[in-house]
C-alpha cells in the first residue's frame, strides 16, 4: 500500500497565519518530515522534549519498527530538547542502540544530562507503549548562537 502525502503539508496560507519564530513547538510540530512520520510533541522545555509516533507504515521486513523511524523519532526529541530554549545548537554527534524490536506507539523523551560553554549532551530514552526501553540515544549538540 502506497500513502500519499499532499504536495504541501506546510502550507500557511491554507493552514492560517504564519508561525511566528518565537513558537518553538509549532516550528517543530509542522516540520515536514516530521509530518511525513506522524510524529508529535507531547511535553517539551529548553533541555526536554517527549515525541511520539505511531510505528503503522514503518514496518521493516520482520514487522518491527524500521531502525530509520525509530532514530528519526529520537533525533527529533533530541533537536526539539536541545533548540527549545533561547540558545540554537545543531548535532555534532549522535550514536543510538537498539535494544528491543519496536512495535505499536513509541514515545521519545530526551534530557540534557551535560552541560559545559560550548556543548550540550542529552540522553533520548525510547519506549514502546507497554514502557518498554526499546533504544537508547545520545547526542551532543554544539552551540550555534549566543
Amino acid at each position: 500500500m502506497v500513502r500519499r502525502y499532499p504536495e504541501n503539508p506546510v502550507n500557511p496560507a491554507a493552514d492560517g497565519p504564519e508561525t511566528p519564530a518565537s513558537d518553538p513547538i509549532k516550528i517543530f510540530e509542522t516540520n515536514d518530515f516530521a509530518r511525513l512520520l506522524g510524529m508529535h510533541i507531547t511535553g517539551a522545555r529548553d533541555g526536554y522534549a517527549r515525541v511520539e509516533m505511531d510505528c503503522c507504515g514503518k514496518l521493516n521486513p520482520h514487522g518491527a519498527a524500521h531502525g530509520g523511524a525509530v532514530f528519526s523519532l529520537a533525533d527529533h526529541a533530541f533537536g526539539i530538547a536541545s533548540n527549545f530554549g533561547p540558545v540554537q545548537y545543531t548535532a555534532i554527534s549522535v550514536h543510538i542502540q537498539y535494544l528491543l524490536p519496536a512495535r505499536g506507539r513509541l514515545a521519545a523523551v530526551a534530557e540534557r544530562i551535560a552541560k559545559n560553554d560550548t556543548c550540550d549532551t542529552f540522553r533520548v530514552t525510547v519506549c514502546d507503549e507497554s514502557g518498554r526501553t526499546v533504544a537508547l540515544f545520545y547526542g551532543t549538540a554544539f552551540r550555534v548562537s549566543p
